[in-house]
């Protein structure tokens, strides 16, 4: 367990204009919303969030993962593919969540044996690492079949090695190490994510708003309205503030004590925080705009968010739009924290912003010129010694 008050933290704030969109749809098929200081936000949940974030960072390393409840299927499928008979191949398959641990985890047996918790495993390599554990062991999963169907007991016997079943399972990724993994009743996987996300929501109120469309009908009839279809879609719109965390002590720790590969790991999500969205109805929405602020903190001890920043939501400047005033609140708001907080715990701090040379955001550090800029200075400072924890009040 990591002390929290020996960690390393980086914070990561960002604002972002995100045209008219639904990027995180509810049960209604509606744009999520939030109240925040008693008025409505636009939107998009930490889930939401981190899956589009982990998706992206998987392909940016090379290191597919899976959360899936249909690896004893898949298995199955695997194992039929390389010459087992039909039966034999769903019976081997079945026995890895059955091996797993000396109850065996929960399947589905109507639904080809899925499991009924989520597993979170390596893409790439998990099918062919089980399927080579199996054929080590065909022999006695032959022999465990046969005795099987002799049994009247209602829970098949394990006839695989738990450890090596078990070692196979808590296989890690980057996106494993990062974000964290838990499974019920195998308490060997569990690995503590480092990053933590808030939900992303507007600077300001933010209303849906209603679109209506039709399908038009290209072969039309003559007397035909052409229109072959009718609804209505919601959309939304805004700047939007966006904020996680990534304790880097504690991916330092799911590495394995390998620092530099940790530094590396943090440079990679940072640069995918700060470029991908969701992907709800990109195809009719295409709302890829970049940050217009990305504001890093560098600390020790705990993180800090500024989300209270916004609990008044910003008014419009006198020309129109959200920018300038959401700037201007993230500094100020900034600003008043490091007045309380202090600074004897603030490693670095800095940004990036769109805003024109002569709008000074002070309380947010230095000012770099790229966000390839800003990485490379997040990541220097953050891999510098830890401060010296000192007897004081304050953080």
């Amino acid at each position: 367990m990591i002390n929290p008050y020996l960690a390393r933290y980086v914070d990561l704030h960002i604002l972002q204009d995100i045209p008219a969109s639904c990027l995180n749809r509810g049960e209604y098929n509606e744009p999520k919303t939030l109240m925040v200081g008693n008025t409505q936000r636009a939107a998009f949940s930490s889930q939401c969030g981190k899956r589009a974030d982990r998706h992206a960072l998987e392909t940016l390393v090379g290191e597919p993962a899976a959360r899936t409840r249909m690896l004893p299927p898949r298995l199955a499928k695997a194992l039929r593919e390389a010459g087992w008979p039909e039966d034999l191949a769903r019976f081997a398959a079945a026995q890895i969540p059955r091996s797993a641990t000396s109850e065996g985890l929960a399947t589905d047996p109507d639904a080809d044996d899925r499991t009924l918790a989520m597993l979170y495993v390596p893409a790439d390599t998990i099918l062919d690492d089980l399927a080579a554990l199996c054929a080590r062991h065909r022999t006695t999963l032959e022999k465990g079949m046969a005795k099987e169907a002799k049994s009247t007991a209602k829970t098949p016997a394990a006839y695989l090695p738990t450890d090596d079943v078990v070692s196979l399972l808590c296989q890690r990724t980057a996106s494993i190490s990062l974000f964290g993994r838990f499974l019920a009743g195998l308490a060997d996987a569990h690995v503590d994510g480092a990053v933590q996300m808030a939900w992303a929501f507007t600077t300001h109120t933010s209303d849906l708003q209603p679109d209506f469309f039709t399908a038009v009908e290209d072969w039309a009839q003559p007397g035909d309205s052409a229109s072959a279809h009718l609804d209505t879609a919601y959309l939304s719109a805004g700047v939007f503030y966006r904020y996680a965390t990534v304790n880097l002590t504690e991916l330092t720790h799911n590495l394995g004590g390998n620092a530099s590969q940790a530094i590396a790991l943090l440079a990679a999500f940072t640069d995918v925080f700060i470029s991908t969205l969701p992907q709800a109805k990109k195809n009719s929405t295409a709302p890829h705009t970049l940050p217009d602020t990305v504001h890093y903190v560098v600390r020790d001890r705990r993180p800090v968010s500024l989300a209270s920043a916004f609990h008044q939501p910003v008014k419009a400047d006198r020309h129109g739009g959200y920018l300038a005033p959401s700037r201007s609140a993230l500094s100020q708001h900034a600003g008043i924290t490091t007045q309380m907080f202090g600074t004897r715990h603030r490693i670095a701090h800095g940004h990036v912003t769109q805003a024109p040379d002569p709008e000074p955001l002070k309380h947010l550090g230095k000012r770099h010129t790229s966000y390839d800029d800003l990485i490379d200075a997040l990541t220097a400072a953050a891999g510098a010694p830890a401060t010296t924890p000192r007897s004081c009040t304050a953080a």
